[in-house]
C-alpha cells in the first residue's frame, strides 16, 4: 500500500511540475520540459525512500532495490511519455 502511496504521491509531483511548466512558459515545449526536469527530483526522492526503508524498517538495500525501480521507474516513464509527445512537437 505504501508503494502505490509514493509512486501516486510521484505523479501528483509531475502534475505540479507540469502545471508550473505550462505557466512558466505557456506551450506544449514547456511541458516536456517540465517532464524532464522532474526525473532528477523524483530519482533523488525515489532514493531518499530507499534510505529510509533501509534505515528505519530495516529492509537490505537488495530488498528495497526492486521497489526502488518500481517506484521510479512508473513516475519517469508518464514523464518520459509527456516529453515524447509535447517536447517534440
Amino acid at each position: 500500500m505504501r508503494t502505490l502511496m509514493v509512486i501516486l504521491g510521484g505523479l501528483v509531483l509531475l502534475a505540479v511540475f507540469v502545471v508550473i511548466g505550462r505557466a512558466a512558459g505557456g506551450d506544449s515545449m514547456a511541458l516536456g520540459r517540465a517532464a524532464v526536469y522532474f526525473i532528477p527530483a523524483w530519482l533523488l526522492l525515489a532514493a531518499i525512500n530507499l534510505w529510509v526503508g533501509v534505515k528505519s524498517a530495516g529492509y537490505s538495500v537488495a530488498e528495497e532495490a526492486p521497489i526502488f525501480a518500481i517506484i521510479f521507474l512508473v513516475p519517469a516513464a508518464v514523464a518520459v511519455f509527456l516529453w515524447w509527445k509535447f517536447a517534440r512537437a
